[in-house]
C-alpha cells in the first residue's frame, strides 16, 4: 500500500501565508485584517480565511480590533521574554538528549543544516534565514528522540517567527552570529558532550532573547515618541 504524504490543508496554507506577510513586514502591527480582501488575495473562499484568523488569534498573532474585526497584534516584549525562557530550557534539554542519543547521526546529517543556514545568510533572504533556523532546531529536537519537546514548542513557532522577522529585518550581523552558535551546538552534539550541548543551546536562546527584547523595546519607545510628537503637532 502506498504511503500517504501529509499535505498542508487549505487553512494551514492561509495561516502560513498570513504569517509570512506579518514576518516580512507587509502586515505590520495594528494592520486591519479584512476577510474578503484576504480571500481575494489568496484565491480562496472566506471560510478558510476565517478559520485561519481564529487560529492566529489563539496563537496571539492577531487580536480583536476596537469596534469590529481583527488586527495584527503588537509584539509584547514581556511575553517574548517569558516565551524564550521556556524555550531555553526545552532547547537545552533537546541538545543534551541529542548528544547522548544520536551523536553519530548528528555527524552524518547535521552539516547539511549548517550549509543551508550559511546559504541563507549568504543570499540575505530573511525568509530563508528563519526557515533554516527552524529546521536546525527541529533537527536537534528530532535527535533528542523526545517528541514532547517539539509538541510543546510547536504552537509558539509562528510567534517566534514573527519576533525573528521583526528584529532580523534590519540586522546584518545577527544572522551570522546565530549561524556560528548553531555550529558550536552541533559540534558539541557530535562530540557526545551533553552538558556542553545543553549549556551552549541555553546560552544561544537566552542571548537571542536579550537582544530581541531590547530591540523590541527600543522600537516601541521610538514608535510611542513619534505618536506623541504627532499628537502634539495636532494640538498646536
Amino acid at each position: 500500500m502506498a504511503q500517504l504524504q501529509d499535505q498542508p490543508t487549505l487553512v494551514e496554507q492561509v495561516v502560513n501565508a498570513i504569517i509570512s506577510e506579518i514576518v516580512d513586514g507587509e502586515l505590520p502591527s495594528n494592520s486591519r485584517l479584512i476577510q474578503d480582501d484576504l480571500a481575494r488575495a489568496y484565491g480562496v473562499s472566506r471560510q478558510p480565511v476565517q478559520q485561519a484568523l481564529l487560529l492566529l488569534r489563539e496563537r496571539g498573532l492577531v487580536r480583536e480590533a476596537p469596534g469590529r474585526g481583527l488586527v495584527v497584534s503588537p509584539i509584547d516584549p514581556e511575553f517574548v521574554r517569558r516565551l524564550y525562557e521556556v524555550r531555553a530550557m526545552l532547547d537545552g534539554l533537546a541538545a543534551r538528549l541529542a548528544a547522548e542519543r544520536n551523536a553519530a547521526r548528528a555527524r552524518q546529517e547535521g552539516p547539511a543544516f549548517i550549509a543551508a543556514g550559511r546559504a541563507a545568510v549568504g543570499n540575505g533572504s530573511l525568509g530563508d534565514q528563519i526557515e533554516a533556523d527552524m529546521k536546525f532546531h527541529a533537527f536537534v529536537v528530532e535527535l533528542s528522540e523526545n517528541p514532547l519537546i517539539g509538541e510543546t514548542t510547536a504552537p509558539h513557532w509562528p510567534y517566534l517567527r514573527r519576533v525573528m522577522g521583526e528584529v532580523l529585518r534590519d540586522d546584518v550581523q545577527m544572522p551570522q552570529t546565530i549561524l556560528g552558535e548553531h555550529v558550536a551546538i552541533l559540534e558539541a552534539i557530535i562530540a557526545g558532550d551533553g552538558a556542553l550541548a545543553e549549556k551552549l543551546s541555553r546560552e544561544h536562546i537566552s542571548r537571542a532573547a536579550d537582544i530581541f527584547v531590547q530591540r523590541l523595546q527600543a522600537q516601541q519607545a521610538a514608535s510611542e515618541k513619534e505618536m506623541s510628537q504627532r499628537r502634539s503637532r495636532r494640538i498646536r
